[in-house]
């Protein structure tokens, strides 16, 4: 009687939830980046009397968009 063993299956599993884990860990980081993009592009077409409306300075239009993407 022969008997087979498949400890392929066990290793080939870690690996691709890793690989899984690695896509989806990327997509995120894709999307934040995106978020922070978009901010900056908006924020940075507005006048100086329309960020002062919205209570902001030049200056801090990046940290808003950082806040945005990375602090939501």
């Amino acid at each position: 009687m022969a008997y087979e063993t498949n400890t392929l299956g066990a290793v080939g599993s870690g690996i691709l939830d890793r690989v899984n884990a690695l896509i989806t860990e990327y997509r995120a980081k894709a999307a934040r980046r995106k978020i922070y993009r978009n901010t900056l592009r908006e924020l940075s077409a507005l006048s100086h009397r329309e960020l002062c409306d919205l209570g902001l300075n030049h200056s801090e239009i990046k940290r808003v968009a950082y806040q945005a993407a990375y602090e939501s």
